[in-house]
């Protein structure tokens, strides 16, 4: 019996190779001899480059950028065989990094991000895979930009300043200083949004309030980006405010299309291609998949689901695992997913749920009993998956 096991992480708990090798010890209880290939699955999001560079031998890089309020801190990035590198926006320049009360779009920057791609660059990387959930910027990736050499200037020819407040300020965009790597690097964006830069559903008013912006705010900011956007078509005039996905991270999605020249793709399929998973899956019997939360989201295109559709291509059988389910889970039957199983087994706290060695030891047990039943069907069948 084959099986691939391609499980997004059980955020907070468990990474992607973690679930696999839960699923593996289960399934290895009832079918030692099985073959289970472990593969790594995201979405682009948090976990992202955990999961390549755990799931393709690659490695963790530490580096001091600037947090989303220009502090220094400590963010990884991951390098792949090849010299692909990974990098998470949240990693320097996401919500988490900061507390409630220093929500302010206003003054938050990408620039972090922009450092920990230079970085790479230094490091002899040429190839990007950007994930770009989890922003707490609204700034069009113009701190970003500022990292890499363009010139973000305002009416003194002087770089302008961190977040909208900054973009305000914007006159002109230069070139003269960008550093030329750049023109031989790729990039490929995980980006699972459609908005545009502005307007109403553009990033200011969809996305700034839970970055700390209030009404006001979220109008001037969306005039801010529009004079940027019209600023950069002097530049680059195929340069389009209505893109699907300019508004991504706060419009970064607009600096890394069209300054960066970066291909947006939705982020389960970036890395379902990256990975070559479709190679183990077409070779398999069985596929296994799963995250933390199955639920609508999860049908509507997340990791668990793209690896299903896959299989499906193949006629093979998905069963996906999961930490928890809501009321809608069911809708994940139409798409690909047979049956799903939740690994809780007992009343709990959600603390001890998320310990990563409960999670493990729930996982590794769950599956065991999914694959007793597999092995007695396969007993009234004559041996027959």
């Amino acid at each position: 019996m084959k099986i691939v096991a391609a499980i997004d992480s059980f955020k907070g708990s468990l990474t992607s190779a973690e679930a696999g090798n839960a699923a593996a010890e289960g399934i290895k209880r009832v079918f030692p001899e099985a073959e289970i290939v472990i593969m790594p699955l995201a979405d682009g999001g948090e976990g992202t480059v955990k999961a390549l560079v755990s799931g393709l031998g690659g490695q963790l890089r530490s580096v001091n950028v600037s947090d989303p309020l220009g502090r220094r801190i400590s963010a990884e990035y991951g390098i792949l065989p090849g010299n692909t590198a990974v990098i998470e926006t949240a990693a320097a320049s996401g919500l988490t990094l900061l507390t409630e009360d220093e929500r302010d779009p206003m003054h938050t920057t990408t620039y972090g991000t922009g450092e920990l791609i230079l970085d790479a660059i230094d490091n002899g990387c040429r190839s990007f895979i950007i994930g770009i959930g989890g922003s707490a910027t609204n700034d069009g990736g113009v701190g970003c930009l500022q990292a890499l050499g363009f010139g973000m200037l305002d009416t003194h020819d002087r770089q302008v300043g961190y977040g909208a407040g900054g973009v305000s300020q914007l006159a002109q965009i230069t070139t003269d200083n960008v550093i030329p790597e750049l023109k031989s690097c790729r990039f490929h964006v995980a980006c699972d949004v459609n908005n545009p830069l502005c307007g109403e559903n553009g990033c200011s008013a969809v996305f700034a309030r839970q970055k700390g912006a209030d009404d006001e705010t979220i109008r001037e900011m969306d005039g801010y980006l529009r004079r940027y956007a019209a600023l950069s078509r002097v530049l680059i005039p195929e340069a389009d405010p209505d893109t699907a996905g300019a508004g991504a991270a706060g419009g970064l999605g607009f600096a890394l299309m069209y300054f960066l020249h970066a291909k947006p793709e939705p982020g389960a399929d970036l890395i379902i291609r990256e990975t070559n998973l479709e190679e183990a899956v077409r070779a398999a019997d069985i596929v296994i998949t799963g995250e933390g939360c199955l639920d609508s989201q999860t049908a509507m295109g997340k990791a668990p689901v793209g690896a299903a559709r896959l299989a499906k291509k193949y006629r093979k059988p998905v069963i996906a695992f999961c930490g928890s389910v809501r009321d809608v889970a069911e809708l994940c039957n139409g798409y690909g997913i047979d049956a799903y199983f939740p690994v809780l087994r007992s009343i709990c706290t959600l603390e001890e749920a998320m310990d990563r060695n409960n999670a493990y030891k729930n996982l590794a047990d769950t599956a065991e009993q999914v694959f007793r039943t597999i092995s007695a069907v396969r007993h009234l069948k004559g041996g027959a998956l």
